[in-house]
């Protein structure tokens, strides 16, 4: 039987490292997916991100409620939103998210407990994820973590996961929305 998996990802960390890394942010999260899951089964994708403030940023606000639906439309996908804090001192200083990573971090642990599935795969770049993984690693789990640049990023989540998926231009290929 095919290892049943499931797919966290930080949506912000997603967003960033496409940036810096291939210039462009329009991946197909669905195609994206499909190639991390390989033969295996697929039981659920969260998707996790902070919804921009619609007084304070409202074309912006606008786009993105577009791309949530556009991950909505994904089979098997449910979208988690934090929130986006703006501080008085915005937008010279740019608002920060609350609640995203607590919530990925309780998803992937509380689906471990309950046995829904066998392999988590976290695409994120945040060391503060190491000890959840590791957890459920002892809940006899396995962890693969999709991770961006160089050998030596992310060190505590390269440590922790039983497999690291390196993104390249060459893995992306075929997930573009507009060929490259």
């Amino acid at each position: 039987m095919a290892e049943r998996v499931m797919i966290f990802i930080d949506g912000s960390n997603l967003y960033h490292s496409l940036k810096n890394h291939f210039g462009r942010t329009d991946l197909d999260i669905g195609k994206f997916c499909r190639k991390l899951l390989g033969r295996r089964h697929l039981v659920r994708i969260y998707y996790y991100n902070a919804r921009v403030g619609q007084r304070q940023e409202p074309d912006l606000y606008r786009q993105q409620q577009a791309f949530f639906d556009s991950i909505k439309a994904i089979p098997y996908t449910e979208l988690r939103l934090g929130r986006l804090v703006y501080t008085p001192q915005w937008p010279n200083v740019p608002p920060y998210e609350k609640g995203t990573d607590v919530q990925l971090a309780t998803d992937m642990l509380v689906h471990s407990f309950k046995n829904n599935y066998d392999v988590a795969v976290l695409v994120a770049g945040d060391n503060d994820f190491a000890g959840a993984l590791q957890a459920i690693k002892e809940n006899g789990k396995h962890v693969e973590v999709v991770l961006f640049g160089k050998k030596d990023s992310s060190r505590q989540l390269r440590d922790v996961a039983d497999k690291v998926i390196t993104v390249n231009a060459r893995m992306l290929r075929e997930c573009w929305k507009q060929p490259g």
